[in-house]
């Protein structure tokens, strides 16, 4: 088997009061997470990773969409979204992405939850315990910086130094208080387009 997976989890924080001051609405934050083997551990560099990718990716991403969509009730009630993934330190950064930058792992979601926005994402390497950070952003708008959030978390014992942490994450809501406007006003001050932000 090209993939074992170790253990997985669920995690669902819920804020009720951000920065003294008590949400209209509570702002959900879910992510799941799965601890497998990197099936590239071992071998020296190998120069094709696409036989794993797609033998891997589909059923990891088929296992985290299902249970996001279960723990937070339905692919139409996610608003923000993102990946993550962590190798062990004797694993590359490529093996890292080569689990969540295709369209094999993240087609399960964004088909779940209707979005049109990229993934937003993270690739890192570290020791058990390491941080898992799970960038979000708006599933349709991705100028819509209410929504720009992202789930912090970590696994005592993983990953090892021969696995990788994949893992998706979904808010309900955005920051309680947010007050920062969005980008398009910024683009309007600016004089800007949507397609070139910066004006170059």
């Amino acid at each position: 088997m090209v993939i074992q997976i170790r253990k997985t989890g669920l995690q669902i924080e819920t804020t009720l009061i951000e920065g003294s001051k008590a949400a209209a609405v509570p702002l959900k934050l879910f992510s799941a997470f799965a601890v497998v083997n990197n099936p590239w551990a071992g071998r020296g560099f190998v120069e094709d990773l696409k036989p794993e990718i797609h033998a891997a990716a589909p059923i990891l991403g088929e296992l985290l969409t299902k249970m996001i969509i279960e723990a937070v009730g339905s692919g139409e009630a996610v608003e923000g979204y993102g990946k993550a993934a962590v190798v062990g330190l004797n694993g590359e950064i490529e093996h890292a992405s080569a689990l969540i930058h295709t369209l094999r792992f993240g087609n399960f979601y964004r088909q779940a939850v209707g979005a049109k926005s990229y993934l937003a994402f993270c690739n890192t390497r570290g020791p058990a315990n390491a941080p898992i950070m799970i960038p979000l952003m708006d599933k349709n708008d991705e100028g819509r910086r209410s929504h720009y959030l992202t789930i912090q978390t970590s696994i005592p014992d993983a990953p090892a130094a021969d696995e990788i942490v994949v893992a998706l994450g979904a808010s309900v809501g955005g920051r309680p208080h947010h007050r920062i406007g969005d980008r398009y006003q910024d683009l309007k001050d600016l004089g800007q387009d949507v397609a070139n932000p910066a004006g170059v």
